[in-house]
């Protein structure tokens, strides 16, 4: 019998009482009875028992369940010595979602799907090991981590790490389309052996001429955007990994992009089966200048990319449009057309309100806080990875004449409540900085060049944050007060400094420095500038203790810092990154990412098992007040709390806003009724790109029947 389909268990039904007030309050003590059976009539009868360390090892290896390579860089008497750490450490799962969800989809199983092969410890032992590369004492450092759940792999690592048979153990991936037909067919190549690997793909389109515009002198003959989309959906769809699971892209398009209208119709409810695009998510790149038109109620010129590079020498993405507008504008040579910007703006609400597309990424904003040399010109499946990216040349036999740079993503994520008790916080940070270098050092997608190429120049890695809410609540601060955004300040200065700290080692000890690093601001020091001349400390007394015990440096070892940079160099180009968490916050039994629970008691609909619930972490009577749902909280708060993380972050966050149809009256001051309007979104995005916030993610609406629109999430970050 397959584990789906054991039958006569009582942890479903324990789980969903969870939901039934008894006396007013939330029965809280059935999730703990529902982890408990779980175990008892799931996990313990269904798991295979071994003698000891290395018999499990030998059995797992001989039967092609584990590679043997990684494990042959250790002693048997150290394997032992790391089982019986991890042993030590009397691991708990502290819910029954945590359990449900990690031997339901990350722990390893036989052949058959009959018995479990490994504990949750097991796939702790075997990340430690692989992440560490033969060295001990990073190994044992890692697994402390990983045990008291202070670090947590993205799921293509923490999955895939030492399997014998498995994915890439990377995130996800962007690569550009430029203006020709070449480099068309070999994205759309790209993108099918990208989605055969594993992780979403994101496609910026920005590039490509308009419709209607010359193709070798015969006016009128392109037929823009919109059908090559429908071709890299078509790839996605076919290339699904044996049909686990759906193929996963989003494509981008410049908003002065002639065809943004048609783009951004191919997602209306309405659209015409010829254009629509199901499964495909949607990106709008917005230059500073739109924000401009749009507050001033202007008209806009959408620019023709064919006849812009055509003028500059370089395909359109590379084109300052904020910068040159005024310029293009007046230059005759440049194919445009005229539209209100006002009007743009409410089509991008009212699609965002209808689907929760398109996602917005504020290029110029991601392009002035990037210290690395180069231009930013799109974002991933998940609107945080924001690196530099170099076009490609490709001839008529589909070969590289210039082999440009596109970008996997390499992720991890604290855990802010665990990582807050570590009893050394920089030596965690640095460990973890160390784990994903190893996924990056060791990542040879070869069958994309361009992400190969780009992997191996820039070493970068994404580590990010998860639990912020649940931090606040156990500390009893309200999400986006002053306290909590000084806290957030402090923490994620701290992860900022600990990477660089152990970048600058790394690269001392390898000898070797990211491409271009002597063109960036970090290599003449004028990035560590605000650390020596402002004061990131606690401001408020709670904080203060909070980090009581807590290394914070100073303007002098910012200084030293800068120092040591400027001599050795860093190892990353990027190194910080905060995706939208999912399963795996489950796991670690807390909040997803850094944005406020939905749901106190949230509600997760399991394939053919029904309706899972899942307890706030650390919900308790004391806990309740500070536990405000996401759609009941002014999402300028949110806002913020991301504005104040995001000065420390070099790349981008998974910033979703949270919305009712019917808001709570009084919650905007700006609002005569409670129905939500796409004036609300356009002042909130206006709000955020004030703020310094680099890009918008998913915009969620609850509707009146309890509904979620816009709530699809990609798997490769979220889980």
């Amino acid at each position: 019998m397959s584990l789906k389909e054991i039958k006569d268990v009582s942890y479903f039904k324990l789980n969903n009482e969870i939901n039934r007030p008894v006396n007013g309050q939330i029965p809280l003590n059935k999730d703990q009875e529902a982890l408990k059976a779980f175990f008892n009539e799931n996990v313990l009868p269904n798991t295979k028992k071994f003698a000891n360390a290395a018999e499990k090892i030998q059995y797992l290896t001989e039967n092609e369940y584990i590679e043997k390579p990684f494990i042959q860089k250790y002693s048997t008497a150290f394997i032992e010595q790391l089982y019986q750490f991890l042993d030590e450490q009397n691991f708990q799962f502290k819910s029954f979602m945590a359990a449900y969800k990690f031997y339901s989809q990350y722990a390893l199983k036989n052949n058959a799907g009959t018995e479990y092969l490994e504990t949750y410890e097991d796939r702790v032992a075997f990340n430690a090991l692989y992440f560490a590369d033969g060295n001990e004492e990073l190994a044992l450092t890692l697994a402390d981590e990983m045990i008291h759940q202070r670090y947590q792999p993205a799921t293509p690592s923490f999955l895939n790490a030492g399997r014998q048979r498995r994915g890439e153990l990377v995130s996800c991936f962007l690569i550009q389309v430029t203006d020709d037909m070449n480099s068309i067919g070999r994205s759309i190549n790209s993108a099918l052996q990208l989605s055969r690997i594993g992780g979403g793909v994101g496609i910026t389109l920005s590039n490509l001429r308009e419709g209607g515009a010359p193709i070798k002198g015969y006016e009128g003959a392109a037929s823009g955007v919109v059908p090559v989309m429908k071709l890299f959906e078509d790839s996605f769809s076919y290339s699904n990994q044996l049909g686990q699971r759906q193929g996963a892209g989003v494509v981008y398009l410049n908003v002065f992009h002639p065809d943004i209208e048609m783009f951004l119709s191919t997602k209306k409810e309405n659209a015409d089966e010829k254009i629509r695009v199901k499964t495909l998510s949607l990106g709008v790149l917005v230059p500073d200048k739109f924000y401009e038109l749009a507050r001033k109620n202007e008209e806009m010129y959408l620019f023709s990319p064919y006849s812009v590079e055509k003028e500059y020498g370089v395909p359109f993405s590379y084109v300052d449009i904020t910068e040159e507008y005024d310029n293009l504008v007046a230059n005759p040579n440049i194919r445009k057309k005229k539209i209100k910007a006002r009007d743009l703006e409410n089509e991008i609400s009212k699609l965002q309100q209808e689907s929760g597309y398109p996602y917005i990424v504020n290029i110029d904003t991601a392009n002035k806080q990037n210290p690395i040399d180069g231009k930013i010109i799109m974002s991933n499946l998940c609107s945080e990875i924001l690196q530099v990216q170099t076009p490609s040349v490709i001839n008529g036999k589909q070969e590289y004449e210039v082999l440009g740079t596109d970008i996997s993503c390499n992720l991890g994520s604290t855990n802010i409540v665990n990582l807050m008790e570590s009893p050394d916080f920089g030596k965690s940070v640095r460990a973890m900085t160390r784990a994903l270098t190893f996924v990056t050092d060791s990542s040879e997608i070869d069958v994309v060049p361009t992400i190969q190429n780009g992997n191996k120049l820039s070493h970068t890695i994404g580590l990010g944050a998860m639990g912020l809410h649940t931090f606040f609540a156990k500390n009893h601060m309200m999400y986006g007060s002053k306290e909590s955004l000084d806290f957030t300040n402090v923490y994620f200065m701290l992860l900022n400094y600990w990477t660089l700290v152990e970048s600058n080692n790394i690269a001392k000890e390898y000898k070797k420095s990211f491409h271009n690093f002597e063109k960036s601001a970090y290599a003449d020091g004028t990035y560590f500038d605000k650390y020596i001349d402002g004061s990131f400390v606690p401001q408020f007394d709670k904080v203060k203790e909070l980090f009581g015990d807590i290394f914070i440096p100073t303007a002098e070892d910012w200084k030293n810092l800068q120092e040591a940079v400027m001599k050795d160099g860093l190892y990353h180009q990027n190194r910080l990154a905060v995706a939208p968490n999912g399963s795996i916050s489950y796991i670690n039994d807390t909040s997803a990412s850094i944005h406020p629970i939905t749901r106190m008691i949230e509600e997760r609909q399991e394939k053919k098992i029904g309706k899972i619930y899942y307890p706030a972490a650390y919900l308790a009577n004391d806990t309740i007040p500070y536990y405000t749902s996401a759609y009941d909280m002014d999402m300028r708060k949110v806002i913020d709390v991301y504005a104040t993380a995001q000065q420390h972050v070099d790349q981008g966050m998974s910033l979703t806003l949270f919305m009712r149809s019917e808001m709570p009256e009084g919650l905007y001051e700006w609002k005569d009724g409670t129905k939500q309007t796409t004036r609300d979104l356009n002042i909130l995005r206006h709000y955020a790109f004030h703020k310094g916030v680099k890009s918008i993610y998913y915009v969620r609406t609850f509707t009146e029947d309890s509904e979620e629109i816009g709530s699809n999430q990609c798997e490769s970050c979220v889980i």
